[in-house]
């Protein structure tokens, strides 16, 4: 191969290179975010920006991906998972505890859908608890059970074959104030895998 063709498969390498890392870069930034954009609780990731003008380039281009149309962040935060608190991807063949607690000055909800991002279908029609629906415990702790078959208390059927993600909302103007605050976690339900099939 002569000097000119070396140098025109190097350009065409180079070029292939530079195009594929930027598009996966993009939508890495899109779908995951990064730490300018997301803010991280445990299993729990928000983006900090959804729903205000001033939303950069890549909380704008997952809203739109992901066909959301989210209230500004400094009223209401979005908290999404798909693991569970030891780290494990959440998956309809196991069983989970969500236990939320030192959340009662907000108003919550919590959902589950499937890996399509879809309600997941069951008999019973439940596909979320919020602060108003859930039965508490005597200590005032609210303990959600997701689970395949049915369970006495707070159960969330989340069907079977399928990654699951929860979705937690929290509307609160000062929570939401103070969850923004850097160095000041707040206190986000933990997500225990109970077993297994």
């Amino acid at each position: 191969m002569n000097l000119v063709g070396s140098f025109l498969v190097n350009i065409a390498v180079f070029a292939a290179l530079a195009v594929g890392g930027g598009l996966s870069t993009a939508w890495y930034m899109i779908e995951a975010g990064s730490r300018l954009s997301t803010r991280t609780l445990g299993p729990w990731t928000t983006w900090t920006a959804a729903g205000r003008p001033e939303a950069d380039p890549y909380t704008r281009a997952h809203t739109a991906r992901n066909a959301l149309l989210p209230l500004s962040s400094t009223l209401e935060l979005t908290y999404v998972a798909t693991a569970d608190s030891s780290g494990g991807r959440l998956h309809s063949a196991c069983e989970y505890a969500i236990v939320v607690e030192d959340l009662e000055i907000a108003w919550w909800g919590i959902s589950a859908f499937d890996g399509r991002g879809g309600l997941i279908q069951n008999a019973a029609d439940r596909h979320g608890f919020n602060s108003d629906t859930v039965m508490r415990e005597p200590d005032g702790r609210a303990v959600i059970t997701l689970a395949r078959d049915a369970r006495a208390g707070n159960w969330l059927p989340i069907g079977g074959g399928s990654r699951v993600t929860l979705v937690l909302t929290i509307q609160d103007a000062a929570w939401a104030a103070a969850a923004m605050e850097t160095g000041a976690p707040r206190p986000m339900p933990e997500i225990q895998r109970v077993a297994c099939r």
